[in-house]
């Protein structure tokens, strides 16, 4: 899924002589995935790709931002005799952010590309 969300804020780019050039944005993009980082490692690669070659962008990231290990420790046993014995269960969530200042217009076109359907994708307009 793709969510997006923006601010009220945002900034005008001035170009050298004064005048203004339009209206810059932050787009910041946060791709999760717990099932495959090589998914989410692809289509970081492919954003970034598309943002800085096609369109000139500047773009910062990926930025890895730390894996949470979600841990979970159940009984093997469901009516609870026998031998204690416990099964050990564990997802880990992985998070790559990526910042592009740009206008708002050209979102849509940077997040055309084809997404891994186990990468969810957060799309937020920020002012710089």
């Amino acid at each position: 899924f793709i969510r997006l969300s923006s601010s009220r804020m945002s900034v005008q780019k001035k170009a050298a002589d004064g005048e203004t050039t339009g209206v810059e944005h932050k787009i910041r993009i946060t791709l999760t995935t717990s099932k495959s980082v090589a998914n989410l490692e692809k289509v970081c690669a492919d954003l970034i790709k598309g943002a800085r070659d096609e369109k000139g962008l500047k773009v910062r990231g990926p930025i890895r931002m730390p894996t949470k290990v979600l841990r979970l420790t159940v009984r093997k046993s469901p009516c609870g005799e026998g031998t204690n014995t416990w099964d050990r269960w564990e997802m880990r969530v992985h998070k790559r952010v990526i910042d592009l200042y740009s206008p708002p217009e050209t979102v849509k076109q940077i997040t055309s590309i084809a997404i891994e359907p186990d990468v969810d994708v957060e799309v937020v307009l920020q002012a710089k």
